[in-house]
């Protein structure tokens, strides 16, 4: 294998109200805990939207505005893979 892990978070008996509270702060827990052990947050699909909300563990304001700058460059009228991140 190439040492990725799929992680599936199981809902058990929580109201969907304590688990949408809880959700994003143990995607958050489990995302940190990768980048302490020296992974990332992605695998060989890349950033997918689930994962957006929690980019900043992985990457600086810096490398956001670098990415901007290159969807700017190729795509300045902002019609490719619209919706999407970059």
């Amino acid at each position: 294998g190439d040492g990725n892990l799929h992680v599936n978070i199981i809902k058990g008996e929580l109201d969907d109200k304590t688990w949408n509270e809880k959700l994003p702060l143990g995607i958050r827990e489990i995302f940190d805990l990768c980048k302490s052990l020296g992974g990332t947050i992605s695998g060989e699909h890349g950033i997918g939207l689930v994962q957006m909300p929690y980019m900043d563990v992985m990457l600086t304001e810096k490398h956001f505005e670098l990415m901007r700058g290159i969807k700017k460059t190729f795509d300045p009228n902002g019609i490719l893979n619209p919706g999407k991140i970059f």
